[in-house]
């Protein structure tokens, strides 16, 4: 019932434009015919599951993803997250746009409607943006007519509160000379602090670029492109030489230059990062020249936005300065800044990177948009470098970090994301900085994106998921079907089928966590490593592993039918945290596979989840539940707790203990969790 009132809440809310839509109708075909030029060009062989190549792919990554639109996924793992992200999830956010002005700000900007800045801050315009580009990725997988007409409606909207030149700013082509204190007195004044102009445009380009690749529609890539021109007019070396205060506009920039293949956007995008430092502000990563920088400082979302930034343009330009910058900062965030949940940004204040080992569990932060932002970094160092540890970083972020900031009902949302709770810590309907839940109708029908990439003759392997593929590897179309129960189950069954007999390598990720590394680095280790190995079988026939860079690699001549067969061993698993992290000494983490599990009130009744301790020799098992958090596996075991009694002092007990996946916890409303766990000496 509800999935229908929002369908009729969305089809109400379009018929009421569509009268305005046919009056300007002219004037979008006027402005189709004079920026078609500038995509007469434009290809459809994709670098990422969200843009298109540029004409020229002299330099580029080496390694290309395989786009997220040629992989079906048929798992009871993603599929319904990413159906529910389309059913529930991306009409709430629109719902909630249009409740508390959002959407209203452009209506009053282009004189649709009267009324004054409807909403709190000067980038809430760029919620709409991401909410947009999540709707774009959805329509692809799920078609849908009436949402792609209800974006039709929000886009007409755009164009109106666009300013004749390009400027697109809701706040102060509103409100004028009394714009929010975060704009200042006039355009770009305060980019480089709080006004937050350029970071709207960012999430703009993005959007625009996914929503004429889902549609094949170019009003609102011309909206992106004439506030492109507008940018390039007034920034760069000998113009304003100023950067944004929060970093974003350089990846719309990289997209709207890929669709495009115009070479000014991608030369503005490297501005903005050449141009940062040395004298700037840490919170925003202008403290030293970017390719000075060697460690994860400021806030985290800023921070690693700049990271994927820098890797585009490592990549697009060959500028290995930057590809060794962006490496030193990832030693130094995965040996030091990184969450065994794949959170990072530790500090509440500036939302940000903390001090090094400086990780505090109920006081972490670790935001959503952070985690999303960590992916986005991951992948491309994938791509640049071709080694799983990126991966190792990317899966254990996407099921640790990202899915706990949206609950199993799609509708309820987390901001930052804690590794322990007394009950103060609650999943909201929305917030007022409504960031986290925009990225997230964004990410999720990217994840089939994230699975497989090729070279000239390789195909990777990269996440385990229940699926069909179209790849292509050396101009030859290859289907690959896979089958499994992961993440709770490491059997995964890898089905090729070229069009006509093909060699290639394949090459198949092999976890960290299967081989006795929890993660890159020294930060996390397991308490005690086991002997059972990964099994490689190909037609029913064991292999021995060969490996490369964290891949089995396996290069024959491939035919229909042949099968990969790998088994990854899953037992329950304890981490344990470097020394030089003094909140988790004599403490464990449990695990097992890619996930990481916590102990949670709902689960353990009778005594505190806080007061709990465990014999290190104690072993945890699985069990498959089918139950209010959904088909999943639970970990038991054994330890102690304190009860209290009626009348009497409180008292240590033997308790059996319940553990869930960590990403699934406050679902039952606010309660006790706790993902470090002392051990009992």
């Amino acid at each position: 019932m509800q999935k229908v009132i929002k369908r009729e809440v969305i089809k109400i809310k379009y018929l009421a434009v569509y009268n305005d839509q046919i009056e300007s109708n002219l004037q979008i075909m006027k402005n189709r015919i004079y920026f078609s030029y500038k995509i007469l060009f434009v290809l459809i062989v994709f670098i990422s599951c969200n843009q298109t190549l540029k004409k020229d792919n002299s330099g580029d990554y080496p390694i290309k993803p395989v786009l997220f639109t040629n992989v079906k996924l048929t798992d009871n793992f993603w599929a319904p997250k990413i159906k529910r992200n389309h059913e529930v999830t991306i009409p709430i956010a629109f719902g909630k746009s249009e409740e508390t002005g959002r959407i209203k700000n452009f209506k009053v900007a282009g004189g649709l409607e009267e009324g004054t800045f409807c909403s709190i801050y000067p980038f809430d315009d760029s919620d709409v943006f991401k909410i947009v580009e999540g709707a774009s990725y959805s329509i692809q997988t799920f078609p849908d007519p009436e949402m792609e007409a209800y974006l039709d409606s929000l886009i007409f909207y755009f164009g109106k509160a666009q300013e004749d030149d390009g400027y697109l700013y809701t706040n102060r082509t509103i409100l004028g000379d009394s714009a929010h204190e975060w704009a200042g007195s006039e355009r770009w004044e305060l980019t480089h602090e709080l006004s937050h102009e350029l970071y709207n445009l960012g999430h703009m380009f993005e959007a625009a670029v996914a929503h004429y690749n889902a549609t094949g529609k170019d009003d609102f890539l011309n909206i992106a492109i004439k506030s492109a021109d507008l940018v390039e007019r007034d920034f760069g070396w000998g113009k304003i030489e100023n950067v944004p205060g929060h970093q974003e506009i350089e990846i719309g920039l990289v997209k709207l230059y890929r669709t495009t293949g115009e070479e000014r956007y991608l030369d503005l995008a490297k501005f903005f990062l050449d141009a940062r430092g040395p004298d700037g502000n840490e919170y925003s990563q202008a403290h030293k020249k970017v390719i000075d920088q060697d460690e994860a400082v400021g806030h985290a979302v800023r921070a690693t936005y700049m990271y994927s930034a820098m890797a585009d343009i490592a990549a697009l330009t060959g500028d290995s300065v930057y590809t060794k910058a962006i490496d030193r900062i990832w030693e130094n965030v995965v040996n030091k800044k990184y969450y065994i949940t794949g959170g990072i940004g530790a500090s509440k204040q500036g939302e940000a990177y903390g001090e090094n080992y400086v990780l505090p569990n109920m006081e972490a932060y670790c935001e959503t948009c952070a985690a999303i932002a960590n992916v986005f970094w991951n992948w491309r160092l994938f791509l640049l470098h071709g080694d799983s540890k990126y991966y190792d970083v990317l899966e254990r972020t996407l099921y640790n970090g990202v899915l706990p900031g949206v609950s199993i009902t799609g509708d309820h949302f987390f901001y930052p994301n804690p590794l322990e709770s007394y009950g103060q810590h609650e999943r909201k309907e929305w917030f007022g900085c409504a960031c986290c839940p925009a990225n997230i109708t964004r990410f999720i029908p990217s994840v089939p994106g994230y699975m497989y990439a090729t070279t000239l003759n390789r195909i990777y392997v990269n996440l385990f998921i229940e699926s069909d593929a179209d790849v292509e590897v050396d101009g030859k179309r290859v289907q690959i079907i896979q089958k499994t129960k992961y993440p709770w189950q490491g059997k995964v069954s890898i089905k090729i089928q070229p069009q006509k007999p093909t060699r290639f390598e394949l090459m198949i990720r092999i976890p960290g966590w299967a081989i006795n590394r929890p993660a890159p680095g020294n930060l996390y280790t397991y308490y005690s490593n086991i002997n059972a190995k990964p099994i490689l079988k190909i037609n029913g026939n064991e292999e021995p592993m060969i490996m490369e860079n964290g891949y089995a690699l396996v290069n024959r001549r491939w035919k229909k039918g042949d099968e990969v067969y790998l088994e990854l061993p899953m037992p329950a698993r304890k981490v344990i945290a470097n020394q030089a992290v003094e909140v988790d000494m004599g403490k464990f983490a449990l695990e097992r596979g890619p996930l990481v599990y916590c102990l949670e009130g709902p689960d353990n009744p009778g005594f505190s989840v806080l007061s709990v301790s465990i014999d290190p020799e104690k072993k945890f098992f699985a069990e498959h539940n089918d139950g209010r958090l959904g088909d999943i596996y639970l970990l038991h075991g054994y330890g102690k707790g304190i009860i209290a009694e009626a009348f009497e002092e409180e008292k240590i007990v033997d308790v059996q203990l319940h553990a869930i996946p960590y990403y699934l916890w406050a679902n039952r409303g606010p309660g006790e969790m706790i993902v470090w766990i002392p051990f009992d000496k």
